[in-house]
């Protein structure tokens, strides 16, 4: 009788430790930060410069990243607060561990200010061309929302970073 009330509770124990997540079939996001508040505007005979940011998620079904390895699946989505432009990045491929199919974990997106990145925008102000250096506008702040999408479509919560500057010089 001992044994066998022994062998349930170590069976319990063990099906406890190995049970999947509960999380939602739908992605969640958390904000973790950004590696600085101030980066230098990327443009013609400058080095460019790189913002990035850092989340966490958790998905239910496991079909936050891409269909397979070597794809691209564009699903996060970061929006410029100034003008609304929205620039999609990838989550690679995840595949499936353990019992069940909830994942969680860690994402990094990098944002360089070359090539129209992260760049100062001039409007309303003496017709400057945006991305261009300007000693008359030195700064420009700006913040970042995002979101992500799974492969059946769900979109998750919007996170928004804190207040960026931008050096335009």
């Amino acid at each position: 009788m001992r044994i066998y009330w022994f062998s349930a509770l170590l069976f319990s124990l063990v099906l406890a430790c190995v049970s999947p997540p509960d999380y939602s079939d739908i992605p969640e996001i958390e904000y973790l930060g950004i590696n600085k508040t101030q980066i230098r505007q990327g443009s013609f005979g400058t080095q460019d410069d790189t913002l990035i940011v850092r989340f966490s998620y958790t998905d239910g079904d496991g079909d936050i990243g891409a269909v397979s390895e070597g794809e691209f699946s564009n699903n996060v989505v970061y929006i410029d607060d100034r003008i609304g432009l929205e620039t999609k990045a990838s989550v690679p491929f995840i595949p499936s561990l353990g019992v069940g199919s909830g994942i969680s974990g860690n994402i990094e997106v990098a944002i360089p200010t070359g090539n129209g990145g992260a760049c100062c925008i001039y409007s309303d102000k003496n017709g400057q061309d945006p991305c261009t250096p300007s000693t008359e506008f030195p700064t420009d702040t700006f913040t970042y929302t995002i979101y992500v999408f799974d492969q059946a479509g769900n979109e998750s919560n919007r996170i928004e970073t804190e207040p960026i500057v931008i050096l335009c010089q």
